[in-house]
């Protein structure tokens, strides 16, 4: 079939770039179909089926991220999202997994330089070298609609550049897309996992991740706020237009990093990262909604510097009272008043039972409810089962009524226990509600 009458050769070369990658997706059944005829085959042959399972799982891993990892756009992103909640899967599944998915939360293929420099040339004009003097060929950090190259600026401050891939928004488009149409056969790779809601929630947020103008203004809003703040940095930001960002470069290891660390300091760090993501409404209006470890760096002086606000939740009275004052409730486990008080806020009715709704809430509350939590992966693995069996037998998820806000602070708040229980921390989860989240503390 030939091109249409006035068709440019980039359009041209856009749509064969989606067919490319439209392909290497639809790559990942075949892939699994091929990957299940052999494990009979070695099974029949005389292979153990331990042995056989973890060969299959492994090269389902390396698969999964040789697709993933080739593309960008909401692939990459889809990516990203697993790899932070690879704590919920079963450890034989999650095993082979770790290692390649947490490479997907702060890299991929580089953007060639030419293309990065003319990017640069028709965002911030032919002359953009007089202000940024100096800039690294080689990228700091690749994303899922861009890459970070480290330069300096005019007045000699080191900055971070983000530069958006051209035609990132038709690829984002494009990859969840084909990524919702296959997600039953991505399932099985996840270990079961419904992508389908992950999937929705990345296409119902595109445009605002697309605008770095709007990221901009989120991440200046929060460097003002927190300004010298002994615990958080946010770095400034210096010009952006849509599609470029130029802020200050922080230089610190990834919070992931800190795995390894002495328990006192993994502790300490997982604490300053659920902290600021409740400080973060209360300080400034903004609740930073990608909370996968890639956004939050360990700084030398002990701080942890926050970067990538292009997903927020707009919060400007903060978190919502009601929020704080049905998880006490819950705290103290009466079911009843729970149900009354989120059916007079709305959010249920009376086709959800309490029981039902304390079992939801259960990962919620736990940390909660002592004075010092211990989050772990089987912590974490066990709620994710007991929530989805509630699911399976009353739908309780399904029939929540949540406002958009609501449902940011539902992805945040189980994404923050999700990193909290990758890394094994032990910390106050109580007290951090205590002081940012309204209508929790108690009278």
């Amino acid at each position: 079939m030939g091109d249409r009458p006035g068709t440019s050769d980039r359009d041209k070369s856009m749509a064969r770039s989606t067919i490319r990658r439209g392909a290497r997706l639809a790559s990942l059944p075949l892939g699994y179909a091929g990957r299940a005829t052999l494990g009979l085959g070695r099974r029949l042959g005389g292979s153990s089926a331990e042995a056989v399972n973890a060969e299959l799982q492994e090269r389902a891993a390396q698969q999964l991220f040789k697709v993933l990892g080739e593309l960008k756009g909401g692939a990459m992103k889809f990516g990203q999202t697993l790899s932070m909640f690879e704590a919920v899967l079963p450890e034989d599944v999650a095993k082979p997994y770790r290692e390649h998915l947490t490479r997907l939360q702060d890299s991929g293929p580089p953007m060639p330089t030419s293309r990065v420099h003319a990017v640069l040339a028709r965002e911030l004009g032919p002359s953009w070298k007089r202000d940024l003097v100096e800039l690294n060929a080689r990228p700091a950090a690749a994303a899922s609609i861009g890459q970070v190259h480290r330069g300096i600026w005019r007045d000699g401050r080191e900055v971070a550049v983000k530069v958006q891939y051209p035609g990132a928004d038709e690829a984002l488009r494009s990859d969840l897309r084909q990524i919702g149409r296959l997600s039953k056969v991505i399932a099985p790779l996840a270990g079961g996992m419904d992508v389908k809601p992950l999937v929705e929630e990345m296409t119902a947020r595109i445009s605002e991740e697309l605008d770095y103008t709007l990221e901009a203004d989120h991440q200046q809003r929060a460097a003002e706020g927190f300004v010298e703040h002994p615990e958080f940095a946010v770095p400034a930001v210096l010009t952006s237009t849509s599609r470029v960002m130029v802020s200050e470069w922080i230089e610190g290891r990834p919070l992931s990093s800190v795995i390894t660390d002495p328990p006192e300091l993994r502790n300490a760090m997982g604490l300053s990262y659920v902290r600021f993501l409740f400080a973060g409404p209360e300080t400034v209006g903004l609740l930073h909604a990608d909370p996968h470890p890639g956004n939050f760096k360990v700084l030398p002086d002990g701080r942890l510097g926050v970067v990538d606000f292009g997903l927020v939740a707009r919060l400007p009275d903060g978190l919502p009272e009601a929020m704080g004052r049905i998880l006490r409730i819950a705290k103290s486990g009466d079911a009843e008043q729970v149900h009354a008080g989120l059916q007079q806020e709305g959010f249920v009715g009376d086709d959800v039972s309490a029981h039902d709704l304390m079992e939801y809430l259960a990962p919620f509350v736990e940390p909660a409810a002592v004075e010092e939590f211990q989050f772990s992966r089987d912590w974490m693995r066990a709620q994710f089962n007991r929530v989805r069996d509630v699911q399976g037998s009353g739908g309780v998820g399904m029939r929540l009524n949540l406002p958009p806000s609501y449902l940011l602070i539902h992805r945040v708040w189980l994404g923050g226990l999700a990193v909290l229980s990758q890394l094994g921390v032990k910390a106050a989860f109580g007290r951090v509600l205590e002081e940012f989240l309204p209508g929790y503390a108690d009278d």
